[in-house]
């Protein structure tokens, strides 16, 4: 099925299956794909699905829609289409091949022809990790990360994306002024291994990443 890929500066924060007809885009909590951004309406778009397609509108926002760098009213998504909705990029990958996770299930492990490089083995998913929170009100509180990419901080003071990948989790600055740090050095944009026992520090708030 189709999905929406949310970024900003290049660091994906979020991904969106698109199974509904209707899948609105928006400021507001109640939207099926929610950007706590000034630059973004309270109902700013709205992806319609009809059949194999997919339309995107516009509904009046104040900072316009852009697909691929120009204004839309309404418009047919693409594969490989970029939404840009002030910092944020959001992409849109068409249908994968029904068989494709089932091949690389298939494959994994297995020998590989002669003359062919392996194929890549799924995600391990045996990797998991949750992060403690050590100061502040929610001291105490562990968020366990489960998802692809977990956010971490303040809308609109400071958030940091956690992305679960093959090899481990990164962390990266993704907004607000006040950067994140990892063990008292400043977190960027761009993405940094985390080791178990690092303390990343956000908004006044100290966390403990655990690698279980």
């Amino acid at each position: 099925m189709p999905k929406m890929i949310v970024s900003i500066d290049g660091v994906v924060i979020k991904e969106v299956q698109l199974t509904k007809d209707r899948t609105t885009l928006g400021r507001r909590p109640y939207n099926d794909i929610v950007i706590d951004n000034l630059a973004v309406s309270g109902e700013h778009a709205v992806l319609q699905m009809m059949g194999n397609e997919v339309y995107i509108e516009d509904l009046n926002s104040t900072n316009g829609t852009y697909i691929n760098g120009k204004a839309i009213k309404k418009q047919l998504m693409q594969g490989g289409d970029t939404i840009d909705i002030g910092k944020y990029q959001i992409k849109f990958v068409a249908d994968a091949p029904a068989n494709y996770d089932k091949t690389m299930i298939m494959r994994a492990g297995s020998a590989a022809p002669a003359g062919h490089a392996p194929a890549p083995a799924p995600l391990d998913h045996a990797i998991s990790g949750v992060i403690k929170v050590l100061s502040g009100a929610a001291a105490g509180r562990e968020v366990a990360l489960v998802k692809v990419v977990t956010t971490i901080g303040k809308p609109g003071v400071a958030v940091a994306a956690i992305t679960k990948r093959p090899n481990g989790f990164v962390v990266a600055h993704v907004e607000g002024s006040g950067k994140p740090t990892l063990n008292g050095s400043a977190v960027g944009a761009e993405p940094i291994m985390l080791k178990d026992g690092d303390v990343l520090e956000l908004a006044g708030t100290q966390m403990q990443f655990v690698q279980t």
